[in-house]
């Protein structure tokens, strides 16, 4: 008998409070388990009436300092934690609902939900998860900047980076779901700036809610954090975090090895929109295990 990789969702609804980082407002969050091909979805409390937002790139209306989804007039902001959290553990089917258009920003990192999720369990479901199975490689760049997707006959993401800074400079990772572990190895990874576009932020009305609880900060030769960094190379690690929220967006796992260079989230976007146009160097099913 054939087995597949069948899909998931939590065992029973947790909750969080925080602060968005831009608005600084505060904001409280309940992710539910939800039935079979139900995918990801947005609520907005604080909108009773509204349509659900569907976590799929068709929506995304910005990508500029974070990634925004909206339909009918509502948005869900600064979701890509959140989203590389569902990629990262495998989770399909989820509702999240927010009493305010910001997800909290919590540490910078996705570690407070991927825990909070792995304490309330992940169960799987009776249906096969469907995959877009890569069959030729797609490429998209930006002068110096790519993403492109090769062949495998798994999950693997390479993120690679290049900062003309001394404290950060050339930095690469491959995050295999099958062989790592992104709870330990991936979502303690925080959002990383510079004390200059954060004071720029700030000047325009945005970053309101950032600081050094969730955010690496650095200056030109030291990081501000007395506590320093989690990770040697925490800064690439963050970055193949928001990458896998930024493809999760396709709305389905990809079997195939993603390797990203000087890439960030409008890159990211624009290889999703590639990706999807490219319909002869992919096919869509369940996978076997």
């Amino acid at each position: 008998m054939t087995k597949y990789f069948l899909q998931k969702t939590l065992s029973q609804s947790v909750s969080v409070s925080g602060t968005g980082v831009h608005s600084g407002k505060q904001t409280h969050l309940t992710i539910k388990p939800a039935p079979e091909n139900h995918g990801i979805k947005f609520r907005r409390l604080d909108l009773p009436g509204t349509q659900d937002i569907l976590a799929l790139f068709k929506i995304v209306v910005d990508t500029s300092l974070a990634t925004v989804l909206g339909t009918n007039g509502a948005i869900v902001s600064t979701i890509e934690h959140l989203m590389a959290t569902f990629a990262g553990l495998g989770i399909d089917n989820a509702l999240v609902e927010v009493d305010d258009y910001e997800i909290p920003i919590t540490d910078g990192s996705a570690k407070i939900f991927t825990q909070l999720i792995e304490k309330a369990g992940i169960v799987k479901q009776a249906a096969p998860k469907h995959f877009f199975i890569v069959k030729k490689p797609i490429k998209v760049t930006d002068n110096d900047k790519s993403v492109v997707v090769y062949p495998e006959p798994c999950f693997k993401i390479t993120c690679r980076i290049d900062f003309a800074h001394p404290l950060i400079g050339k930095q690469e990772i491959t995050f295999d779901r099958a062989k790592n572990n992104f709870e330990k190895e991936i979502s303690h990874a925080r959002t990383f700036g510079f004390v200059q576009d954060l004071e720029l932020l700030k000047k325009f009305g945005l970053g309101k809610g950032g600081s050094l609880d969730n955010a690496i900060i650095i200056d030109k030769d030291r990081i501000l954090n007395e506590e320093g960094l989690r990770y040697p190379d925490e800064f690439v690690r963050h970055k193949l975090l928001d990458s896998l929220g930024d493809f999760s967006l396709l709305g389905m796992p990809i079997q195939g090895h993603i390797v990203t260079h000087k890439s960030g989230h409008t890159l990211n976007h624009l290889f999703i929109k590639t990706f999807l146009e490219n319909k002869d160097a992919w096919e869509t099913g369940p996978a076997k295990i």
